[in-house]
Parts: C-alpha cells; structure tokens; sequence
C-alpha cells in the first residue's frame, strides 16, 4: 500500500502578493469552504508586519471566523520573529508554525529582515516556543532550488542548513523553490539526498512555476519518496519579496491529478473542491 499523502492547500500565499484587499468574510468563507475539502492542512495566514504584508493583517480575526468542529483538517500559520510566535500561541488550535529560513543571504533579508545565522537561531527559539504550545514547527528551505540574485548555490548549502535543523529535532522541513527556477531532475536529486541524509526529518516539496511542466516537477518529488505537496488552487500566488514579478504556487488540481493515480481513495471530496475552484475565480480574477 501507497505511504499516506499530506496535501497541504496554501490560500495565504495565493493572496499574500495581492495589492487589492481580499475582505475579511470573503476569506473566511473560503478557507471554512477549503476545511470540507479533505487536505492534510490548510495554510491559513500570516502573523507578521501589517506593514509587510497588509493582505494578512486581519488573520487574527479570519481564525477566529472559522468553524472547526467537522473537519481533520489541520491549520498551519507563517511567522517571522517571535512577536509573531506570541500571536501564534493565542489559537492552541493551530497545529503548524511555519518560518521561512532561506540558505540566500538577500532573500532572508528581504523576507523576515534577518541574516541567515540570525534566522537559523530564530529557528532554535521557534522550536521550544512551538513545543510549549503542543504546535509543530514546519521550517520552509526558501530558494532551496537556487536564487535569482546572482549569489552562489549549490545544494551542498540547503544539506549543511537541514544538518543544522536536524539538531534542533525540527520534524518537518519543506523545500521551497520561491521563484520556480527548478528543474525535476533538481528536484528529484535534491529531495533524495535530503531523505537520505536526514531520515528523521519529514520531508515536504513548496513548488513555484508556470503551468507548463508542473506534472514532472510533481512526479520528481514524489519518485524520490516525498509525500508532503503544498499547493494552490488555481496556482495563484507568489512571494511579493522575492521579485517584481510573482511566480505561482504548483495548482492543486494538478497534484490531485498526478496522485490519483497512484491513489485511487485520495481523500478529497471532489464536490467540495470544485466549489472551492469557483469560489476562487472569484477571489483572485
């Protein structure tokens, strides 16, 4: 039998580059649609500068919003600094802490305004403080596949970065390619090398790129043995500090489509997901 897959569906990052608000109540309607769906988790928003990020400056009051009694669906959020953590620790019932430590100097700057040492300790305080709230920390490897501010990569820097989180017991580490510059057989070599290295860590792919050729970059991950797909319905979205131009997330419906497949009882309610298509037309067109 097929190992489990956790889908995890990200609206937060698919509005989070958007310079027209999304109101309040619409995104609480569509994140409560996208708990009836049947994901793994539900990347819901952001504790970080309203400042940075205006888009998100109300997911206090979007959690609040959502009804939890009938879904399994678990809620992940991002944050920054450990301001964010304190916001964080008011909903116990979020499972996930997520935080973006990039092996690139500039794009660490531009994203949480930190170096990388200074983020990797951030890191070590995130863990505990995730700990002391029963919550996971999910570290994102951002640029893990490659930069495109002309400073040197090799992947040898995301392995010595995952030793580094490996010590720390960090469970899970999702490998981001931020500005989709990766290739599948990257993506295929990187992901079994960090498997291979590192087995105690839960290993999960954050893919950008344009619509063309998302099935081989699915197929890469998932033939070196990773099992945790982030997504987008619509492969709307972008990080709005990495470049001028936003690069989207991997579409949801082409991960399903890929892992039907191989997993004919994947647990998600096609109706429910379908209404969740339309409802994002309407959102992000």
């Amino acid at each position: 039998m097929p190992e489990s897959i956790q889908l995890v569906e990200c609206p937060r990052d698919a509005w989070q580059g958007r310079s027209k608000l999304v109101p309040t109540a619409l995104k609480t309607n569509y994140l409560q649609q996208l708990l009836a769906v049947g994901f793994h988790t539900l990347d819901a928003g952001s504790f970080v500068s309203p400042k940075a990020v205006p888009q998100l400056a109300d997911t206090a009051e979007v959690l609040c919003g959502l009804d939890l009694r009938d879904t399994k669906t678990r809620l992940l959020v991002i944050l920054a600094n450990e301001r964010g953590a304190e916001q964080v620790a008011n909903h116990p019932y979020i499972s996930y802490w997520g935080y973006p430590l990039s092996v690139s100097e500039t794009f660490q700057q531009r994203n949480t305004r930190q170096s990388v040492s200074e983020g990797i300790e951030l890191a070590k305080r995130l863990r505990h403080l995730a700990d002391r709230s029963n919550a996971e920390l999910v570290v994102y490897v951002s640029m893990g596949f490659g930069n495109p501010y002309g400073e040197s990569y090799h992947p040898d820097q995301v392995l010595q970065l995952a030793g580094q989180l490996q010590k720390m017991n960090v469970p899970v580490v999702s490998l981001a390619d931020t500005v989709g510059l990766a290739t599948p057989d990257q993506i295929r070599s990187l992901v079994t090398q960090c498997r291979a290295e590192f087995p105690s860590i839960q290993w999960g792919v954050h893919l950008h790129g344009k619509p063309g050729g998302q099935p081989e970059k699915i197929a890469a991950a998932y033939e070196a043995g990773c099992r945790r797909f982030d997504g987008a319905i619509g492969g709307y979205g972008g990080c709005p500090f990495a470049e001028d131009e936003l690069v989207g997330n991997i579409n949801t419906q082409s991960l399903i489509d890929y892992l039907s497949e191989i997993y004919p009882d994947l647990s998600i309610d096609r109706e429910q997901f379908n209404t969740c298509v339309q409802l994002a037309q309407t959102i992000f067109t």
